[in-house]
């Protein structure tokens, strides 16, 4: 099985040839990044025999089926093919993993296009394109620090229960600006025991620094942590049991606080705080190999960062700064590096150097 690698060996291991797709010219799908196709990944020995047909909406649970939900639009699109690729380099069951691709609905030809992008890349993918309707989210959302977090998209992770069939009990949600350099099966088998959530938790944060003063003296707001171990979690890394999620009406639970937030302006971090009132002090903790966050910076200026101390699994860019607008500029941090040898872009024309759209 792969194990959790050093920057170096991350960098050789994820060289390769691969053939190169050509959209046709007089195709809207010119219009978005092209990319090279990505190696077929094949099942290792010992991987259960199983499958999952996008069609069958009502298929039933097989746990030995890995499921990972990703946004996919225009803007992220270069990071989420990186993302995909790297999971597929790193599994031991590749053929086992289903991407299930939400992508926003208001523009379906655009939706036709990013699905052409994907089986053009991944030709041997099993997955499923799901439209969200931002018409669910436009009148919750109140402006944050970066409009990148104001997108009606970043908040489709709380719809992941109404918008995947059934028969998907437990997800990964990923962000689009990560890699993955460890087998993902070990992150889909943790247990999750009676919690709703798993994922990376960090106790020591203050959360006085994800709420606006009117939250904290508001009696009743602040009570809402009061007897509860609340630590900090990054959603861009989670594993949810849908099945509980629904049963325990979690979504209506994270709409309240949205709508709290538009009367009383209560944070300023987009989808986060509604995640961390409703959920902080009830995650089952994931080892912080399988998020090591905030490697875009804050969301002001995206700063270089170092690495947490430990073991790697996952780089997560979260933050201002993604690694392909960086290498684009020529003005690299040295870790964007361990991330360029997963992209499969192949026109290097952007120049803007952060993410702020």
């Amino acid at each position: 099985m792969p194990q959790g690698h050093g920057p170096l060996h991350l960098l050789l291991a994820a060289l390769f040839l691969a053939a190169t797709v050509q959209f046709p010219a007089n195709s809207a799908a010119a219009e978005l990044p092209e990319f090279r196709e990505a190696p077929a990944f094949r099942n290792g020995r010992g991987c259960p025999r199983t499958a999952w047909s996008s069609l069958d909406q009502n298929s039933h649970y097989d746990p030995s089926i890995i499921h990972i939900a990703m946004t996919l639009d225009t803007t992220y699109l270069r990071g989420s093919v990186a993302g995909v690729f790297s999971v597929l380099r790193h599994a031991t069951c590749p053929e086992n993993i289903v991407f299930h691709f939400i992508a926003a609905s208001h523009r379906s030809r655009r939706s036709s296009d990013l699905h052409h992008v994907i089986t053009s890349t991944f030709p041997y993918l099993t997955f499923h394109l799901y439209h969200f309707d931002s018409n669910l989210v436009r009148g919750k959302i109140s402006y944050s620090v970066r409009r990148a977090l104001d997108q009606p998209l970043n908040y489709a992770r709380i719809y992941l229960a109404d918008l995947l069939p059934s028969g998907v009990r437990r997800i990964i949600y990923f962000d689009s600006d990560l890699i993955v350099v460890d087998d993902v099966a070990r992150l889909w088998r943790i247990d999750l025991g009676r919690r709703v959530l798993g994922a990376p938790e960090y106790c020591h944060a203050n959360f006085t620094n994800y709420f606006t003063p009117k939250f904290w003296s508001n009696a009743a707001f602040a009570a809402e942590f009061k007897g509860r171990s609340a630590c900090y979690f990054n959603t861009g890394v989670m594993v949810i049991d849908l099945w509980k999620w629904r049963e325990g009406k979690y979504t209506q639970k994270l709409e309240h606080w949205m709508r709290v937030q538009k009367r009383c302006r209560i944070y300023e971090l987009g989808s986060l705080p509604p995640f961390l009132l409703v959920f902080a002090g009830d995650v089952e903790g994931v080892e912080h190999r399988w998020n090591q966050h905030g490697l875009g910076g804050d969301n002001v200026e995206g700063l270089c960062r170092d690495l947490h101390s430990g073991p790697v699994s996952l780089l997560h860019w979260s933050g201002k700064g993604k690694p392909w607008l960086r290498l684009d500029s020529k003005q690299p941090c040295p870790l964007d590096s361990l991330w360029a040898p997963y992209d499969l872009y192949r026109d290097h024309r952007h120049s803007s150097l952060f993410s702020d759209i």
